[in-house]
């Protein structure tokens, strides 16, 4: 497998960006919940599937991945399979869910960002009840605290993200 230049170039930037989301705070908006924030940092990794395919996004969601697992707070998070395993997928499933939106920019931009914050929340929460750190009930209702709000803030990035980044940047 060989990267091409552009490629290369776009999995640091948004590498880089996943990093200083969560190394400066702005990664983690604040939402009237009970969870008090919502994290964009699996943002970059599904605007890397989306603009430059499943390969970029599996690289960009292992950064994202490594890092969550070197500034972990808990060991849930500690464990590579919760934290690193389902991050590469974000990428992989928001590029071929963008595609089945077909050439509607808004509504698969939508789909995406909605499919690569699923991933990312029921992949790191089921890896969490697989690996015996916290049962169904408990990882469902974090789910739906969460997830909500995520999901919102997700979409409202990706898609201004996207529509804007298209017309710059097309291939």
């Amino acid at each position: 497998m060989k990267l091409s230049t552009r490629s290369l170039t776009i999995t640091g930037l948004l590498g880089a960006i996943t990093i200083i989301l969560g190394a400066t705070g702005l990664g983690l908006i604040p939402v009237p919940t009970p969870a008090g924030r919502a994290t964009i940092l699996h943002v970059p990794t599904i605007i890397a599937g989306i603009l430059e395919g499943p390969v970029v996004g599996t690289f960009v969601g292992l950064i994202f991945g490594l890092y969550s697992f070197t500034t972990a707070p808990s060991a849930l998070a500690k464990d590579p399979f919760v934290s690193i395993l389902p991050r590469l997928l974000i990428g992989v499933v928001a590029y071929y869910v963008y595609k089945l939106g077909g050439k509607n920019v808004y509504l698969s931009s939508v789909l995406a960002a909605i499919a690569g914050t699923l991933t990312n929340t029921v992949g790191f929460l089921g890896m969490a009840v697989l690996r015996g750190y916290l049962n169904w009930h408990a990882a469902g209702g974090i789910a739906v605290v969460h997830g909500i709000p995520e999901i919102i803030v997700a979409t409202v990035f990706v898609v201004v993200l996207v529509k804007a980044l298209q017309k710059r940047y097309a291939h």
